[in-house]
């Protein structure tokens, strides 16, 4: 079938039935079994699984951008077909429901057999342009790898993971995608922050889409187990589906592949630090193959800039996962994986060659999305003193990331001798991105604003190509959590004006878009520690 030419078909027309694949399932040794009691299983890189039904599936939120890149046209109701799928009450011809098994390292200690717990791969499908997709359901019942929980999601978590995935698209960051947001019409009791406080809440089912969603975890319980001819499946068909460009599977491509994985976890974590995001559960398991931000539980945005901020509770005392250690986690992750893939990559050298390119992939694109950031041009070593002080004296006083960043845009660069330039002339530009109102706030910034007016001058850039260029790398608009809590409160009341707006904006996030500014405020005082607002659990 020649998909470059096909229009968006509805999700239930049998046409598009000859766009879904099952690559996966086709290649890679399955559980035998049939059944989602949970087990441990061996010698295995998936199990067939059936979504567990729901009692009244309706459509919350659909992105058109991304159907359209999958060929599947918005479905023209809340109810009916689109909602029965994507809530798991029926599967189409063609599809052959499965759920990954992997294991992984959680904070830092090897936890054994994970695996998909209440998440399921419905089919791939190739998509308007020739390009592989995974059609994900998240919250769709029990599996194998359930463990004790019910294999639900609850409203709050799914509508985090649906904005922030495209969120992080639209910002340019790699990610997983959100196609839907399904609302089941069934009750899922969580104990929010494990507290002894449980309660019933609305449950919904996110449809995530991705070319694949293999992680770390899906080799490492392999080498573990001693399943070494599954290891070599699973890592000829990942090189073979998704990284043709490296050739046909040998030692040598082997080695190859893992550089390619370090050179893109390193972009995927460097971006992360350009806008501020935070993932805050940094396990293996949660660590794609592809280099995308996978697994949306406990994230948050920074607010007031601190390099030591964790968004998740359960890591408030180590702090293991806060913001300023993402690029050394990510790091060890990837020894993790490294230690994996040994059977197939017996060379040290080759495996300490991966990791040497993440540092320095990691450090070069930093430093151009700084030079960026800061609208300075070809920065070098001395500039690094002049981005380390900012780091320190941003956070001597509760200042918002994102605002201080788009707003040092409009920071006036004119020669300092010309009297012109006083420091309430520096700072007064900045006022919005500081927590304390007050006639002092910003002052501590006087001296760096003082060096960096003189660095740019130095590059005698024109005013308006600089200001052009640090607002395409400056977001206006994140998915701060507590705008995620608004929309989540407005659909429990039944109210989707306030997500279908949320995410129309965050599909612009470099751009001014007035008639929205208050969506690009600092987070309100009442949020502080509003749960949801603040820290959040790995419950959902």
């Amino acid at each position: 079938m020649n998909t470059k030419s096909l229009a968006a078909l509805d999700l239930c027309d049998e046409k598009l039935g000859a766009n879904f694949d099952n690559s996966f399932v086709r290649t890679l040794p399955a559980d035998p079994l049939r059944h989602d009691f949970p087990r441990q299983v061996r010698n295995v890189c998936f199990s067939h699984v059936q979504p567990t039904s729901v009692a009244s599936p309706r459509l919350l939120a659909w992105t058109d951008a991304l159907g359209d890149e999958l060929g599947i046209r918005r479905p023209e109701s809340a109810t009916g077909c689109a909602a029965d799928v994507f809530g798991g009450n029926k599967i189409l011809p063609g599809m052959q429901p499965y759920a990954a098994r992997y294991g992984g390292h959680q904070f830092g200690n090897w936890a054994g057999q994970l695996g998909d717990g209440r998440a399921m791969t419905l089919t791939e499908i190739i998509g308007a342009q020739n390009q592989r997709y995974d059609l994900q359901l998240k919250g769709a019942g029990r599996t194998p790898y359930s463990r004790t929980a019910d294999g639900r999601a609850v409203l709050r978590s799914s509508v985090r993971e649906f904005l922030c995935s495209e969120a992080m698209h639209h910002l340019g960051v790699p990610t997983t995608r959100a196609l839907s947001l399904v609302a089941t019409g069934d009750a899922v009791v969580r104990d929010m922050f494990y507290d002894g406080n449980a309660a019933a809440e609305p449950g919904a089912i996110v449809c995530r889409v991705a070319p694949s969603f293999i992680r770390f975890g899906n080799f490492e319980i392999l080498t573990w187990s001693d399943e070494l001819d599954e290891l070599k499946k699973l890592a000829d068909y990942t090189i073979t589906t998704h990284f043709p460009e490296l050739g046909a599977p040998s030692s040598e491509v082997y080695a190859k592949w893992f550089e390619e994985i370090c050179r893109r976890t390193a972009i995927m974590v460097a971006e992360w630090m350009r806008v501020g995001f935070v993932h805050g559960v940094m396990n293996t398991d949660n660590m794609s193959i592809l280099g995308l931000t996978i697994d949306y539980g406990p994230y948050g945005w920074l607010e007031g800039y601190d390099l030591g901020w964790t968004p998740n509770t359960t890591d408030a005392e180590g702090r293991r996962y806060c913001f300023g250690r993402q690029p050394e986690i990510a790091q060890w992750n990837l020894l993790r994986l490294a230690g994996a893939l040994s059977p197939l990559i017996p060379d040290r050298t080759d495996l300490e060659r991966g990791i040497r390119s993440f540092g320095n992939v990691y450090a070069e694109h930093t430093r151009m999305a700084m030079g960026d950031k800061l609208g300075l041009l070809n920065l070098d070593d001395n500039d690094e003193a002049l981005i380390e002080d900012l780091m320190t004296t941003l956070q001597e006083q509760e200042t918002d990331m994102t605002l201080f960043f788009r707003l040092l845009a409009n920071v006036p660069i004119v020669p300092i001798d010309e009297k012109t330039q006083d420091d309430s002339a520096l700072i007064a530009p900045l006022r919005r991105a500081f927590y304390v109102e007050s006639d002092d706030a910003g002052k501590h910034l006087s001296p760096w604003l003082h060096r960096y007016v003189v660095r740019a001058q130095r590059d005698a850039e024109n005013p308006v190509t600089r200001r052009e260029r640090m607002n395409r790398a400056n977001p206006k608009y994140v998915a701060r959590n507590y705008l995620a809590q608004l929309a989540i409160d407005a659909l429990v009341a039944g109210d989707s004006s306030v997500i279908n707006r949320l995410v129309s904006v965050l599909q612009k996030p470099y751009d001014d878009q007035p008639e929205h500014d208050e969506l690009a405020a600092r987070r309100p005082e009442w949020a502080r520690h509003k749960a949801g607002c603040s820290a959040l659990s790995c419950s959902s």
